[in-house]
């Protein structure tokens, strides 16, 4: 493929909020599609990252329209992240107070990230339904009407949210593609992508097809196939699936659904990052996994458009993290022996066990531990464990009146050296009685340190075997 030698000039523009739209669209080419060509939006170039500016910036200029947000108001909403952080570029911007409720699932680079905008952000259960009282909807809800000026954003029922879709979203497709489009493949969290997209290609494009993109526990792809209403179960991929029918999601339109687990929704968008290079959010996984199974169902070639919804820089904690992927029972477990190694799987980022030496300062250990969110570091020179400190050794060293010791502090000068080494095929119920004596499992094997084992450690297993 040649590559231009020069592009089209884009011209300045006074805002962010005037960078809203218009994304680029990007054929898949690494990934088999079997004789469909698959294309995806990417949404994730919107400048808050994911498709929920666009409803965004539609709700909030419909509410000033309206006479529903005045100068001094509050931007009110229920979100999952991402329509909060659209609202808050928006809101922000245009001198709004922004106070949103988040279910306490989102990944902490969500919430940083509306928090950096200058957002309120209260945080929720996400194991609650519709009608309880910490349910994030009705807490949003309770506190628009409890405020003066306050405008509830709502994007589950505000018709702005599928208008933004039917109007922009739509065109959009439908001119990048040439006007010919087979199939759409949407997930429905408010259900305005579903809804606007319906609209549109039902009036110019009626031969295109909405596909759902639904995970597995959410209750809309169950209901579309058998129009049976069953209780919601959990699931960890963000901002789609649902457990009622919003009021925006007009589930007519949809032509076939497909349910997806979360370990195949982070599988595929981990694969759309290794193969095309494009890196999205837990819900592009979702879309992009259904999208791949209706392309490769198809007797005759066929031209699809799915979503990368968001960036993935949002879930690196999370599902780009292999570490957080073992944890949370989404790659198989290593074939379990009964023995430490097989609690060896929490890990520094890089694979390795933290530590720091007995000549490094108490104000490096304890960065080291705030870095990699553990209580304890281990001692080690040459592979040979020295010794062990841990938050309590530093606070009690810190804490003694005579003030000996500061940040500046060998560790050396305060670690604990009495030490109980575990070698790594000893048994698990090994552990036990050195957990009940307060310490931590160092473990070696052959006498070289290999790792530590924690009670975290053992109930974490011990949630994924049972």
């Amino acid at each position: 493929m040649s590559h231009p030698t020069s592009l089209p000039a884009l011209l300045p523009v006074d805002s962010a909020l005037d960078l809203v739209g218009n994304t680029p669209m990007v054929r898949v080419t690494k990934i088999d599609t079997g004789c469909c060509e698959l294309y995806l939006k990417l949404e994730n170039q919107n400048p808050g990252g994911s498709i929920k500016d666009r409803i965004a910036v539609s709700m909030v200029e419909e509410a000033e329209r309206a006479g529903l947000l005045k100068p001094g108001g509050t931007v009110v909403e229920a979100t999952a992240g991402n329509t909060g952080l659209g609202l808050a570029l928006v809101g922000r911007s245009k001198g709004y107070r922004v106070h949103l409720v988040v279910p306490d699932k989102m990944s902490r680079e969500k919430i940083l990230h509306l928090r950096a905008l200058g957002a309120e952000v209260e945080i929720t259960r996400s194991d609650v339904g519709k009608g309880h009282p910490d349910y994030y909807h009705d807490r949003a809800e309770r506190y628009a009407k409890a405020t003066p000026g306050a405008f509830y954003a709502n994007q589950f029922a505000n018709p702005a949210n599928p208008l933004t879709h039917e109007r922009t979203t739509g065109p959009e497709i439908h001119a990048q593609l040439g006007g010919d489009v087979d199939a759409v493949v949407v997930g429905v969290g408010s259900g305005g992508t579903l809804t606007g997209l319906g609209r549109y290609f039902a009036r110019v494009s009626p031969k295109t097809r909405m596909v759902l993109a639904d995970p597995v526990g959410s209750i809309l792809a169950h209901f579309i196939k058998t129009g049976e209403m069953l209780p919601a179960k959990s699931w960890a991929v963000e901002g789609i699936g649902e457990d009622f029918v919003p009021p925006n999601a007009d589930l007519s339109f949809v032509a076939e659904a497909y349910s997806i687990s979360d370990a195949e929704s982070f599988a595929t968008a981990r694969l759309l990052l290794q193969a095309e290079g494009l890196l999205g959010g837990s819900s592009a996984g979702t879309l992009l996994a259904a999208a791949l199974r209706y392309c490769r169902a198809q007797a005759t070639p066929q031209r699809v458009v799915t979503f990368v919804c968001d960036t993935g820089g949002k879930y690196l904690s999370k599902q780009y993290n292999d570490v957080w992927m073992e944890e949370e029972g989404f790659t198989a477990l290593p074939e379990q022996t009964g023995r430490v190694r097989d609690l060896m799987v929490r890990r520094h980022a890089d694979g390795a066990t933290v530590s720091v030496t007995r000549k490094d300062t108490l104000r490096t250990a304890f960065k080291r531990m705030k870095t990699a969110d553990v209580s304890q570091l281990p001692v080690v020179e040459s592979d040979t464990v020295l010794g062990i400190v841990d938050e309590t050794d530093l606070l009690q060293a810190l804490m003694e009146p005579a003030g000996r010791v500061t940040f500046d502090t060998a560790v050396e000068d305060v670690m604990a050296t009495t030490l109980e080494t575990l070698a790594s095929d000893a048994p698990i119920a090994a552990l036990t009685p050195l957990f009940n004596r307060g310490h931590v499992g160092i473990v070696v094997d052959g006498g070289r340190f290999v790792g530590l084992v924690t009670r975290f450690d053992l109930l974490n297993f011990l949630r994924r075997s049972h």
